[in-house]
């Protein structure tokens, strides 16, 4: 997926984690057909998984990295009304492995899809029940530090005009186009709050129409406060959404960021994962077009 990717696989994997995590040495370790593109995931027995970075970092900010990720994902387990996983421990590197690594609880459940549950009530409850709870945790002064999603929506014209130059030919460009010059001066909704900051449906797990448990808590931080509102256009559809809304309470500004941050998001998987991670791209893809399909935007 990346030019710098790493490889990893079980065999390297399972000696890492026997080797340094030695209570495992007789858990299978089994690599998952996973959604993410930032990790490779390995389940290992029947409660923990061991996820290790696929991108090439330097190792002292890898691990420093891994060590804020964990303390955001303890404090997300604590406020979350729904499961999480809670960090087990960090990895050292290893001779066929150049990076620090993870170990973390298991959680059981199916991934959501963009489409699976786009019609459930009772799932858009409660994605508007997690993202109201997140939101009264105090963010004890702090505020969105950057440089990714969540802060300022004219910072990211950069990457959007390289998104919209590399999908020329995939994508209807000018109607995007025209849509993010509409949104990115949006003001801002309100003071940052406390956010997920990743709420895409391979971050949320389900059983029927349940959120069963959120993954990938590590980016648990103040921001924008329409942040989390991205999972309304990755996972619903218009009906929906406007259940979300109103159980939120979001004003028209706040709404409207929230479908910008999905925007944002969805703009650059379609050209970037085409070949290499299609089911990314297809998130993207469906995105965008309900992003087009709302006549309030």
């Amino acid at each position: 997926m990346h030019d710098d990717q790493l490889q990893i696989d079980a065999t390297v994997a399972g000696a890492m984690i026997r080797a340094q995590f030695p209570h495992y040495r007789d858990a299978p370790v089994i690599p998952l057909a996973a959604t993410g593109t930032v990790n490779a995931i390995f389940r290992v027995g029947a409660h923990a998984a061991a996820r290790f970075p696929l991108r090439a970092a330097e190792p002292a900010a890898c691990e420093a990295m891994l060590r804020r990720e964990a303390e955001a994902m303890a404090a997300f387990a604590a406020h979350s009304p729904f499961p999480a996983p809670r960090p087990l421990g960090i990895g050292a590197p290893g001779s066929h492995y150049p990076l620090p690594w993870s170990l973390q609880s298991w959680l059981e459940g199916e991934v959501a899809t963009p489409d699976g549950l786009a019609a459930s009530a009772a799932f858009a409850g409660d994605i508007a029940t997690l993202i109201a709870r997140l939101r009264r945790v105090d963010t004890q002064g702090r505020r969105f530090a950057g440089p990714g999603r969540g802060g300022h929506l004219p910072d990211h014209d950069g990457w959007m005009e390289t998104c919209f130059e590399k999908s020329e030919g995939l994508l209807d460009v000018p109607r995007l186009r025209a849509l993010w010059h509409r949104l990115r001066l949006l003001p801002a909704a309100g003071p940052d709050c406390m956010t997920h900051g990743d709420l895409i449906p391979a971050n949320l797990l389900v059983r029927g129409e349940a959120l069963a448990g959120v993954l990938d808590t590590g980016g648990f931080g103040p921001a924008d406060p329409a942040l989390d509102l991205v999972a309304a256009w990755h996972l619903f559809d218009r009906e929906c959404r406007g259940l979300i809304r109103a159980r939120l309470g979001s004003g028209d500004v706040e709404w409207k960021r929230g479908a910008a941050w999905a925007f944002q998001q969805a703009m650059g998987l379609v050209w970037y994962y085409r070949l290499s991670h299609p089911a990314m791209a297809a998130l993207g893809r469906s995105t965008l077009a309900r992003l087009l399909d709302d006549a309030d935007l």
